[in-house]
């Protein structure tokens, strides 16, 4: 997978951006945990397409107003899908670790370079 920069914000244009992988991540476990649910409930999924979509804005820049559509093709009552969509909506984990604000903590390493060594600022190891 590439990932990248929209050429007019410096990259090349070539992969996806982080925003678009956070958006593709809700999809994505929405889609998986509607068919673990379906399969819970004895349903059968024909087809599931799931958009999501969000605004980019503030300082810094966050998601905001983010919009997940789901469409279902499914051998089951129109209620039973639709209590299905809301259930899955309701348990699928990562757009609730979104809703619920999951912690992030940084452990990030910086390796300074010369033209000569790495120094490893964490380990202090040089290379």
């Amino acid at each position: 997978m590439t990932i990248d920069r929209a050429s007019h914000l410096g990259g090349e244009g070539q992969g996806f951006n982080g925003g678009e992988l956070l958006l593709l991540a809700l999809g994505a476990c929405y889609s998986n945990d509607l068919f673990r649910e379906a399969d819970k409930q004895s349903i059968k999924i024909h087809d599931v397409r799931v958009s999501v979509s969000a605004d980019w804005g503030g300082d810094p820049v966050i998601a905001k107003n983010v919009a997940m559509s789901v469409e279902v093709d499914a051998e089951a009552d129109q209620a039973l899908v639709r209590d299905l969509i809301e259930h899955t909506f309701r348990v699928a984990e990562i757009p609730n670790s979104l809703r619920m604000g999951a912690e992030i903590k940084f452990l990030g390493r910086v390796i300074a370079r010369n033209e000569y060594t790495f120094r490893d600022e964490v380990s202090g190891r040089q290379r």
